[in-house]
């Protein structure tokens, strides 16, 4: 496949933003094997495609092994992904599982299938991990998936809480890692349509109109269109968090806080900015 310049470039972004991402995290180390996560979409392909490249150029040795989880949704085409995955050269491993049928028959017509449908795919691919020797799970989760996590958890469920770029499972047995944080969905989806990608839609999770994700994907989609940068503001405030300007007790001792407390940088308050003269709040610096 002959790849055209302005997929060039736009591989070189989504590289230059991979490269720094796992360097701010340390995500992948010398002689890691990483699992690498592909479901048929455009952000796994993409996520693939850009770990390849970028363990050409590592100054570090790593191992990638593709995974494609086979859960039996109705109509899967199954050769597409062992296909694609011979042609670029990729060690590879098809699981076939049937978590269609356990979702379907367990989840009550109408209710949102997703998170048991992501309980039965996490213990399948720890799994998998673990007999392949993997250490390192990487999932195609961008920067827009981890905001829109962050305010599903704050408005659906009262938890300040989001999708870290790097964790450890709850078994302590891989570490999970999601390259693309610093990636937004438009510039991972461009590169996708560029390159072609045999995408394969999702019959299980897309045939769900009302999911809760999907409104708040529509809400940021407003914000980003009425105030530009309002997705990358909230991301950035992820990285720039103030324990004691919010309320948790276990973060910051408000029960010890005194006079002679230490103020910590960022602990100065500070006025709400002005608007601008359009109405909308100036962005910081670098947003």
């Amino acid at each position: 496949m002959e790849i055209s310049n302005t997929i060039l470039k736009l591989k070189k972004q989504l590289e230059t933003r991979v490269g720094k991402a796992i360097f701010d995290y340390n995500m992948i180390a010398d002689g890691d094997t990483v699992l690498v996560c592909v479901s048929g979409g455009k952000d796994s392909y993409s996520l693939l495609s850009i770990l390849m490249a970028l363990r050409d150029k590592a100054p570090v040795r790593f191992r990638l092994i593709a995974m494609n989880l086979d859960q039996k949704q109705p109509g899967f085409p199954a050769d597409v992904l062992p296909r694609y995955f011979e042609s670029i050269g990729i060690e590879y491993r098809i699981v076939e599982a049937d978590t269609y049928s356990v979702v379907k028959e367990k989840i009550p017509e109408g209710k949102t299938t997703c998170s048991l449908c992501s309980r039965l795919r996490r213990g399948i691919i720890y799994r998998t991990a673990k007999e392949l020797g993997a250490n390192k799970i990487a999932l195609g989760h961008h920067r827009d998936d981890i905001v829109h996590t962050l305010f599903l958890n704050l408005l659906f469920g009262g938890k300040m809480k989001a999708m870290p770029p790097k964790l450890v499972t709850d078994d302590r047995a891989h570490i999970v890692i999601r390259p693309l944080a610093y990636c937004s969905e438009d510039l991972v989806a461009r590169f996708a349509r560029g390159m072609a990608f045999p995408i394969i839609p999702c019959n299980l999770c897309g045939s769900q109109p009302n999911l809760q994700r999907q409104k708040i994907r529509e809400m940021m989609a407003d914000w980003d269109k009425r105030f530009p940068g309002r997705t990358e503001a909230v991301f950035n405030a992820l990285q720039n968090v103030v324990p004691s300007h919010l309320a948790d007790n276990d973060l910051f001792d408000f029960r010890g806080l005194t006079l002679n407390t230490p103020i910590e940088e960022g602990d100065i308050a500070f006025d709400a900015p002005e608007l601008g003269m359009n109405g909308t709040i100036p962005l910081v610096a670098g947003v």
